[in-house]
């Protein structure tokens, strides 16, 4: 395929038939991070159980037989084929002002052509292709990597920023007033714009998103699913589930027009529809959505997780708890989730409650557990 989106990979698999595809990227990490992502026939990701683990065995074991018949290489272009598929779901979109950090990854390459479609002034930033990530890291989840995008949409009097990763399958939004938008509060919004075309479908959300998330969606007549966290996790969801899409607190936004997987671009359109609609400030869209108290995830440096996750079931032994990822413990007014993280020795906390005092005090007890 040459250059494409991750998105566009997906894209790829499904409509042209293939049985499966492999996206270099480091995605949102550093340059020298360089990795590949795998998929399935339908854009269906591939997993340990579904696939990596026959990898790993291939990989330190023999090689398997050279086939006989050998395969072809050939070059093909789905550009035009996603391009028409984005601006299906543009229908609606009115002339904004948009600006747009593509961090200098792969969103530069595509987003001129999209918005020649479109109603919109564009406001280009870092769209030149350079993976050595000269001006910032092209990781829109941290906050020094959306400052450029903040001050440039107070300067242009921009209605919405967005910023996409070096792949382009996660973006963050940033309000009219330069206001990071959390990617739970775009999944709360997203059931408004999608919902009313299909009601009573379920929406997934992952279980570190805001309490406001399963409000809204069943608010706009669906009915809001909980996930692990994780694209494998997320994808399957929606498939078993048929929901029209679903969101991460990470920037992941799924679709099932998108083969069940992942598009920063059409959330963004999707977004953008919204807006245009609505005929209102992003930020008077956002406002109603921020009636809760949440910390954000924070990591502990924790070696053995698994023991650390069994004392704090015994520390909470009066709250709800589940197990779907890590540990949920719920009271009526708050709840924090305590989850493993596979890469290093630490356990991720989101907490969130019904007051900023509630959560000032369910943190202190949380912490005091973790750091004992």
């Amino acid at each position: 395929m040459g250059l494409c989106t991750t998105p566009m990979n997906y894209f790829a698999i499904g409509k042209g038939g293939y049985g499966g595809g492999v996206m270099v990227t480091a995605s949102h990490n550093p340059a020298d991070w360089g990795g590949m992502k795998f998929s399935r026939a339908e854009a269906a990701p591939v997993s340990y159980d579904t696939g990596y683990a026959e990898i790993e065995k291939m990989v330190y074991g023999e090689l398997p037989a050279k086939a006989a018949t050998p395969g072809a290489i050939r070059k093909v272009d789905h550009w035009p084929e996603y391009r028409k598929h984005l601006l299906s779901f543009a229908k609606g979109i009115g002339p904004l002002k948009v600006a747009i950090d593509a961090g200098n990854g792969m969103a530069g390459t595509f987003m001129p052509e999209l918005f020649a479609e479109l109603p919109c002034e564009l406001i280009a930033m870092y769209f030149e292709l350079d993976g050595t990530f000269p001006n910032h890291e092209a990781n829109p989840l941290k906050d020094e990597n959306i400052a450029d995008l903040q001050k440039k949409v107070r300067e242009a009097g921009a209605d919405i920023g967005v910023a996409f990763d070096g792949d382009a399958d996660r973006c963050m939004f940033v309000d009219e007033k330069g206001q990071r938008v959390s990617s739970d509060l775009v999944t709360a919004l997203l059931a408004q714009e999608l919902l009313p075309a299909e009601p009573g479908a379920a929406v997934i959300y992952d279980l570190r998103s805001s309490m406001v998330v399963p409000e809204e969606i069943a608010k706009a007549g669906g009915v809001p699913v909980e996930s692990r966290v994780g694209h494998s996790f997320m994808k399957r969801m929606l498939r078993e589930h048929g929901a029209p899409f679903g969101g991460e607190l990470s920037g992941h936004y799924y679709f099932r027009d998108q083969y069940c997987s992942d598009s920063a671009e059409l959330a963004m359109l999707f977004v953008l529809r919204l807006l245009s609609r609505a005929g209102r400030k992003m930020s008077e869209l956002v406002e109603p959505l921020k009636r809760y108290y949440a910390t954000g995830e924070v990591n502990f440096e924790v070696e053995d997780k698994d023991a650390m996750i069994v004392r704090l079931e015994e520390a909470f032994p009066d709250g709800e708890h589940a197990h779907l990822d890590g540990l949920t413990v719920r009271y009526d007014g708050w709840w924090f989730n305590v989850r493993k993280s596979n890469t290093e020795p630490a356990l991720r906390l989101n907490l969130e409650a019904r007051t900023p005092e509630l959560r000032a005090e369910g943190r202190a007890r949380v912490e005091a557990v973790l750091r004992s």
